[in-house]
């Protein structure tokens, strides 16, 4: 891996900070991913990739910025559902039942990545970012972590697809030691555009991570960024 880098100039902190995705976070990760692939159909279940063993997911939250989630109008309630829902509030004890936050603590998401790590392989899936939150650092924020995140868990390399028109973010990831190893022809279904399929080398290597630690401290010069630490 070559390390290239640009002289940065000193911006506005970014109050941002990585953890592993919840479940409370799903209706917002999926705006994100509506926003970032409106073309894209059918959607990910992310529901069902939060069970998958395979599956490691993370999202970027502003700190101190919270959302409520929209209001849903719930179908009439029967039996045993019924019963639950008495008890909730006669008590006001929805922890007992919930282990998810109320809505009014749920942080707001800036952004989310994921992958898949099977053998000895990190494959990303997506990493998207809000629209109005595009350029302020968060989109290599994930990447960064999700880098780390594979090298916790032994993976030796990570690979991903990116469309052959996106330019901006093949620039990117060659930065950070991927090099294109082929070519998907029509992969992307909504208009059978190309996808470069793009890996690293071995990124436990100390060549590797010696670039990579100088990719951080530039990155944190720019943005602010003082923890580069996926919290649990």
């Amino acid at each position: 891996m070559q390390c290239s880098q640009s002289v940065l100039s000193e911006d506005e902190a970014l109050p941002c900070y990585v953890r592993l995705m919840r479940r409370e976070d799903i209706a917002q990760v999926n705006e994100i991913d509506r926003e970032a692939f409106p073309t894209l159909w059918p959607p990910a279940n992310y529901q069902h990739e939060l069970q998958s063993r395979l599956a490691h997911y993370i999202v970027a939250y502003e700190e101190g910025k919270t959302v409520d989630e929209p209001e849903v109008e719930a179908p009439p309630e029967k039996g045993f559902s019924r019963l639950v829902s008495r008890v909730r509030r006669l008590f006001n004890h929805d922890r007992f039942f919930d282990s998810e936050l109320p809505a009014s603590d749920r942080q707001y998401i800036t952004g989310f990545a994921g992958f898949w790590f099977m053998a000895d392989e990190a494959h990303i899936t997506n990493i998207a970012v809000r629209e109005r939150h595009r350029r302020q650092g968060i989109g290599e924020l994930l990447l960064i972590s999700i880098i780390d995140l594979a090298t916790e868990l032994k993976a030796r390399i990570i690979t991903l697809e990116v469309r052959a028109s996106n330019i901006t973010a093949q620039s990117l990831y060659r930065r950070y030691g991927f090099s294109q190893v082929g070519l998907r022809r029509g992969y992307y279904s909504d208009n059978r555009e190309d996808g470069v399929l793009m890996a690293t080398e071995d990124i436990s290597s100390a060549s590797f991570q010696s670039c990579l630690n100088q990719l951080k401290e530039a990155h944190s010069r720019k943005w602010g960024i003082t923890l580069y630490q996926v919290a649990r």
